[in-house]
């Protein structure tokens, strides 16, 4: 049941993997507004990513909760290359929730184009191999 339930999930963060690529490979182009929308396409993306971990690993027989409890077993588990990037994701997550500063703004755009896009994409590289 677990097996078929991180598939499942897996097609969702796909989707949502698949809609974020398309904004940040055209980051330079986007509008203020857009580049909002990418920021939240990022942080529904990211959502998926960890959830989609955890059924996977439960999946394999390891039980785990809270999404720092998934990042740290994943990258015990190399499935994530980069635990720190990740653990790194999980915060900024949360901040960029409340976000309302140009500066942190734009500050929260470079690193989703520039490092957390890569982290992600590396995750899905190795589910879709699943």
């Amino acid at each position: 049941m677990e097996d078929i339930r991180w598939k499942q999930r897996f097609k969702n963060f796909k989707k949502a993997y698949q809609q974020f690529s398309d904004a940040v490979l055209v980051v330079d182009k986007l509008s203020v507004l857009e580049k909002e929308g990418m920021v939240q396409r990022f942080e529904y993306t990211f959502e998926l990513a960890w959830k989609t971990l955890k059924d996977f690993l439960e999946a394999k027989n390891v039980d785990v909760k809270y999404p720092r409890e998934v990042i740290k077993k994943a990258f015990e588990y190399e499935i994530i290359e980069d635990g720190e990037t990740w653990l790194e994701m999980l915060e900024q997550r949360n901040l960029m929730a409340h976000t309302y500063s140009d500066e942190i703004f734009t500050k929260a755009v470079q690193m989703i184009c520039g490092k957390y896009y890569q982290a992600i994409e590396q995750v899905y590289a190795f589910l879709l191999k699943e």
